[in-house]
């Protein structure tokens, strides 16, 4: 029997503007076992990105919990919460944020840095050789394509080993063919690390090579399947 890898229960989120009380989501509720990759589509404002955001840790719930692995990560302080997304946790962006002052290799390196991992250098250039980007190491984001900078950030996200992996619209800026490669490449690593993925999007092609798809309606889950 598959371990759940992260819980999301009856999590709520509202939001007050000049207008009064937003719902962004209602209700939500699922699980994500251990390894299983998982689509999250919705149309644009359906409250995606801030679910993705609050099973991060980075934003909180007006009401509900997420566990990650049994452990409530909302009962933590968010030293807490940004010691345990170090460890376990990779995030991926649409718009890469990589550091610009920083070569291919030194932005791979960061993670490693941070959390206190010796051979760095080495444990990066792996890594960033695996995703074809061996020629790359010393090149700045400037000089790299759209592709090759996701790819950079795909390293980075999982130069850590993390135990869960969240994509916010990976292939969001990026061609069809360039999308379509970054996608087989976050599923490759998926299925070779044993990584759990969990990839927001809004395109139905993509969603469908995950294992199952979870949809989002105006802050609402209408479908599991």
């Amino acid at each position: 029997m598959s371990e759940t890898m992260i819980s999301v229960s009856h999590v709520g989120k509202v939001v007050t503007d000049a207008s009064g009380p937003l719902a962004i989501l209602r209700d939500i509720d699922f699980t994500v076992n251990t390894g299983e990759s998982v689509a999250i589509l919705g149309a644009s404002g359906s409250g995606k990105s801030t679910l993705l955001a609050i099973m991060a840790g980075l934003d909180t719930p007006t009401e509900g919990s997420v566990s990650l692995a049994g452990q409530p990560i909302f009962d933590m302080t968010e030293d807490q919460r940004a010691a345990w997304r170090g460890q376990k946790l990779g995030f991926v962006f649409q718009n890469f944020q990589l550091m610009g002052h920083l070569s291919a290799l030194e932005n791979v390196m960061l993670p490693l840095e941070l959390a206190g991992i010796k051979n760095a250098s080495h444990l990066a250039t792996e890594i960033l050789t695996q995703v074809g980007l061996s020629e790359r190491l010393n090149h700045f984001p400037k000089v790299l394509s759209g592709g090759e900078q996701q790819r950079v950030a795909l390293a980075r996200a999982f130069v850590v080993q993390p135990q869960l992996l969240l994509a916010d619209e990976p292939t969001g800026s990026l061609d069809a063919q360039t999308g379509e490669s970054i996608m087989d490449l976050m599923l490759s690593m998926n299925h070779a690390r044993g990584t759990t993925l969990i990839l927001v999007t809004h395109d139905q092609k993509l969603a469908a090579r995950c294992n199952r798809t979870l949809t989002l309606q105006a802050g609402q889950l209408v479908s599991q399947g």
